[in-house]
């Protein structure tokens, strides 16, 4: 998976149901995605801001392992101030906040640096078992694939594993018969994003984390964590 900044619950539900991990940071970063922005509670029309961290934009074809975090702007201490509208009811904001503090005082100008950081201190903190590669420091022999949707396969073989998981989203995205052909299972995890108590009158499924985090103990995420189909 290409490594999201504090990407929601169902990023880390893959995380805790696989047995390894690639970040996979040597195809083309783009702009507007996950990468670096996500998604928190707000007193917006919407009830909804992004956090964001700026980049700087070298060429269209950048890659996600070069894309540099743009330091001129203060977006350290924008993300802070976002985050103290949790302040007053969620219950676990100072918790949180500690934690979020640490990640984005980490020393790095690289967006994927920050961003795999980000995932190790939540994984952490959840009492998940993180176990990662970063494909761009080890590519395990693999140069060049036909088609996108066999890095996974030719990953999945040079790691020696018989069964590749991806979420939903990746169901239109690889073809099955590739995977069966070399003997690998092709499996799809969904998490049931479950209602949790907020102090929103509507509930927002598939924010950051970070909301998830506000609101409930490790113990009760990893109830909803463990809420999934497997398919």
């Amino acid at each position: 998976m290409q490594p999201y900044f504090l990407p929601y619950l169902g990023y880390f539900a893959l995380i805790k149901h696989t047995d390894s991990w690639v970040v996979f940071d040597t195809v083309q970063y783009i702009d507007k995605g996950w990468m670096n922005r996500n998604r928190i509670l707000s007193q917006s029309k919407e009830g909804i801001v992004y956090i964001t961290v700026p980049v700087k934009k070298k060429s269209r074809d950048m890659l996600i392992k070069d894309t540099c975090i743009d330091d001129t702007q203060k977006w350290r201490q924008k993300i802070k101030g976002q985050i103290t509208f949790y302040k007053k009811k969620a219950p676990y904001y100072y918790k949180v906040n500690n934690l979020i503090n640490e990640i984005l005082s980490f020393d790095t100008n690289k967006l994927s640096e920050l961003n795999v950081y980000a995932l190790e201190k939540i994984c952490n903190y959840l009492d998940i078992d993180f176990k990662y590669t970063v494909f761009s420091h080890d590519t395990m022999g693999i140069d060049e694939v036909s088609s996108p949707d066999e890095w996974a396969l030719e990953i999945t073989k040079s790691m020696g594993a018989n069964t590749y998981i991806n979420p939903p989203g990746g169901k239109s995205f690889f073809d099955n018969e590739k995977y069966k052909k070399e003997k690998i299972d092709l499996k799809f995890l969904t998490l049931n994003l479950k209602e949790y108590n907020t102090f929103s009158d509507t509930f927002i499924p598939g924010l950051s984390i970070i909301d998830v985090m506000m609101f409930n103990h490790p113990e009760e995420i990893t109830e909803l964590l463990n809420d999934y189909t497997y398919e």
